[in-house]
């Protein structure tokens, strides 16, 4: 329940940080629309693979695996381009008081292919944890370990992130930075101690149920003022229903999004002040972040 209990008050933390500089937000933002964008480039012909060769096409199949293959790499480099302008927004305004977008763009631009690269690992644990689950989605032990193997990376690549940005370093130094900092016992709390990723679960489902659910009460009470037997009623209902389901989810997707990035980036940084004591050797005691210290009162 403490654990809960900082995980939202961090997210207020978090928060108060983007009503202070608007920009700390605007990649989350970028980051939806733009990863709506290539969703529809890629289904088309994900689609349309499917219906040329057939689902039991064997050269369909490896058509589709390569098309949607190609879809989950770009979905991951939308997602961690905008996620590292959010990472160092954060660090510029934890350091100077200001996140920059000009900064976050020009950092962006000079460590692409590092994201790439991030990208391109995040789609290939991907693919091997679907491997891993299988056909049989019944399979408790298949199912479990898919899921462990997404659970780690995904914690490691929220970690990565920040320290190839902040540092200005490649995948394979990010990864070496990562694990010393884990072996060595510098992120001076655990991640399950501030329950981040429990609101983020609980907000992004009463979001998506409520919008789920106005969205459907809106329509059918269209289509029922309408006559169940009017075209019009109908296309009018599913459609306002689908928007108002859709910002919902898209405002959930924003907040866990933007609420994970800084969670993460706040537990890096602590982690790298962590690291510079104990190098120097001082006690690695160090103050935290002031979203973290705020969280955990110190």
């Amino acid at each position: 329940m403490q654990s809960f209990s900082r995980g939202w008050s961090f997210l207020k933390q978090a928060w108060q940080m983007a009503v202070k500089d608007r920009d700390l937000i605007k990649p989350s933002i970028y980051s939806l629309i733009v990863g709506f964008i290539v969703s529809i480039v890629f289904i088309v012909p994900l689609v349309g693979a499917g219906f040329l060769f057939g689902a039991e096409s064997t050269v369909g199949n490896v058509v589709m695996f390569i098309i949607g293959a190609a879809m989950i790499f770009a979905q991951y480099s939308v997602g961690y381009i905008f996620s590292a302008m959010t990472v160092y927004l954060i660090f510029g305004f934890l350091a100077e008081g200001d996140g920059r977008m000009d900064k976050a763009w020009a950092v962006v631009k000079r460590d692409w292919l590092d994201i790439l690269s991030l990208a391109g690992a995040s789609t290939v644990v991907n693919l091997i944890s679907s491997a891993v689950r299988g056909k049989n989605r019944n399979s408790g032990v298949r199912n479990f370990l898919a899921g462990t193997i997404n659970v780690v990376w995904t914690e490691a690549a929220f970690l990565l992130l920040p320290a190839m940005v902040i540092e200005d370093i490649n995948l394979k130094d990010a990864l070496k930075r990562i694990y010393h900092i884990i072996k060595n016992n510098l992120l001076l709390v655990g991640i399950s101690t501030i329950g981040v990723k429990a609101v983020n679960g609980l907000i992004g489902f009463l979001l998506g149920a409520v919008g789920i659910g106005l969205g459907f009460g809106v329509g059918l009470g269209i289509v029922s003022l309408a006559g169940t037997e009017q075209v019009f009623g109908w296309v009018a209902g599913i459609s306002l229903g689908v928007i108002i389901a859709g910002t919902f989810i898209m405002v959930a997707t924003v907040v866990t999004s933007y609420t994970a990035t800084a969670y993460h980036t706040c537990l890096y940084l602590w982690a790298r002040e962590a690291e510079k004591a104990q190098e120097s050797g001082q006690p690695i005691q160090v103050e935290a972040p002031a979203p973290l210290r705020a969280v955990l009162g110190d």
